[in-house]
């Protein structure tokens, strides 16, 4: 059955659907970087609300910004912003709905002043962000704007056919000063530490070079009148792949050329700062809190940084798909100490969280094959992640005089995954915005085994500190000598701090 609005009424009776009437939603929302997660979390949580007779008028309008993002609106367009969102757990059971809460999508290469004009709409009064870790544009160790991307350049120089995220969305909010429209809330939901606080540092910072170069005071009124508010979200949701089409359309009987298949956690923790209200997220399910903080620190140093964990060393170790390294009792011990004992010392105490049972929550997450997770996408991107994710967990721990013999040993296995051949000879793609650096300085590993860790742009200054770099050559010396499993078993038995 073809996934529109004129053939919502005929889905098989298995497909839940929305109960209210769509066209009578209207927008609210510009979320910028429409991808899976977008669909299977934030979509989904205004889709949930629509369907108990509420917040009809937070519709979303997706807006890409890539032009790689031309496919994604194409889709989008033929199916009246709807898609299949398919929930597998861990017993193979599955819930499929169709979601409707995306009411447009806009891409703004092909017409960015349409994409503007939109962001000025009076309607929309949140605009969220899925742009990754990388997006932000800001230097992990200084944390300072970058000006001299070429992209900003050109937004810059062209305030008036903006390219970047940055570019459209100032321009937006100075169409809505100059016609005396309220600003929005800019609403990041990326895995950044503080993703509040560096959106706003980014934009801010963006707008002030704009004033600069043009006369203008536009950061100011940004400053004064422009919400930012933190978050952390978190739901597993893999790439949709061919065979995830295929089986939506034979075991569901559903057309839908972009579904999503993911997990059935789902988290969000949302600050409660807005500049012109928000949808009543609690009444879906939202942690709506003062202070994210820490929940987010969780998050992204227990989840994701022990997914970085078991990436590298888990694709030299052969595995292909998440479940399966996880359940190797080695990799599982791995995730399991790094997170007891580098990861939890650095977190404070969660409201209404038990971390160990948080804790045997992931490890369980992590092994649900039905998801089928793949560990190239979480090796994907490390430039953007091991720095967000684990080195700050490195940079806590040491200030404290805690151990950081486990974290040296992922960024360790990083280091020899991006050498780009594995154990046996055969070729790794490496996939990372930093790739072709990253892997000629791998390639010296064996000769120069600090060289990797000397980009103070990723690591900062722990290469001049002994009690990380003995641990990461040691670790690395293993990996190139006995192999991975070896390392993680002589690793893994070694006392603590040895």
């Amino acid at each position: 059955m073809k996934l529109d609005n004129a053939h919502l009424a005929d889905l098989p009776a298995g497909v839940a659907r929305p109960a209210y009437d769509r066209s009578r939603v209207t927008p609210g929302i510009v979320h910028i970087g429409v991808g899976g997660f977008h669909r299977a979390h934030q979509a989904m949580y205004l889709d949930r609300l629509m369907n108990a007779g509420t917040a009809l008028d937070w519709g979303i309008v997706g807006l890409g910004i890539l032009p790689g993002d031309a496919r994604m609106h194409e889709v989008l367009q033929a199916s009246d912003g709807l898609y299949t969102l398919v929930v597998k757990h861990p017993d193979g059971s599955r819930d499929v709905r169709v979601i409707g809460s995306i009411v447009d999508h806009v891409h703004a290469p092909a017409d960015p002043a349409a994409a503007v004009e939109r962001l000025a709409d009076p309607a929309i009064r949140i605009v969220s962000l899925t742009i990754t870790e990388g997006g932000y544009n800001y230097d992990r160790v200084t944390g300072e704007f970058d000006l001299d991307d070429e992209g900003v350049q050109h937004d810059l120089a062209h305030p008036e056919a903006p390219r970047t995220v940055f570019g459209l969305v100032v321009a937006g909010l100075r169409l809505r000063r100059e016609r005396g429209v309220p600003a929005f809330t800019v609403m990041s939901c990326d895995n950044i530490q503080g993703n509040g606080h560096v959106a706003r540092s980014s934009f801010t910072a963006f707008a002030r070079a704009l004033d600069e170069r043009h006369g203008t005071d536009l950061a100011a009124w940004m400053t004064e009148h422009v919400a930012f508010p933190s978050s952390m979200v978190d739901r597993i949701t893999p790439a949709t792949t061919d065979a995830d089409r295929a089986d939506v359309a034979e075991r569901h009987g559903v057309d839908d050329a972009w579904p999503v298949v993911t997990e059935d956690f789902e988290q969000w923790a949302l600050e409660d700062t807005f500049t012109a209200g928000r949808p009543p997220f609690e009444q879906a399910g939202v942690q709506v809190v003062a202070d994210v903080e820490p929940y987010e620190l969780m998050k992204l140093r227990l989840l994701n940084a022990s997914h970085q964990a078991l990436a590298y060393v888990g694709w030299l170790a052969g595995y292909r798909a998440v479940h399966d390294a996880v359940r190797d009792p080695l990799i599982a011990r791995l995730l399991r100490r790094y997170m007891d004992e580098e990861g939890t010392p650095t977190l404070a105490p969660v409201p209404g969280v038990d971390l160990d049972a948080y804790k045997d929550r992931l490890i369980e997450r992590f092994t649900n094959e039905h998801v089928a997770d793949t560990v190239a996408r979480l090796a994907a991107e490390s430039s953007d992640r091991i720095p967000t994710w684990l080195m700050p967990v490195v940079r806590e721990n040491l200030a404290a005089g805690r151990q950081v013999e486990l974290s040296a040993a992922v960024v360790a296995s990083w280091a020899r995954y991006a050498e780009g051949v594995d154990e046996h000879g055969a070729p790794i793609r490496v996939v990372d915005r930093l790739a072709e650096r990253l892997t000629a300085v791998a390639q010296r590993n064996r000769t120069e085994p600090t060289a990797f860790l000397a980009d103070r742009t990723l690591f900062g200054d722990v290469v001049d500190d002994e009690r990380f770099t003995a641990p990461y050559v040691a670790t690395l010396t293993s990996l190139h000598e006995k192999g991975v499993r070896a390392t993680l078993e002589a690793l893994l038995t070694a006392p603590v701090g040895a």
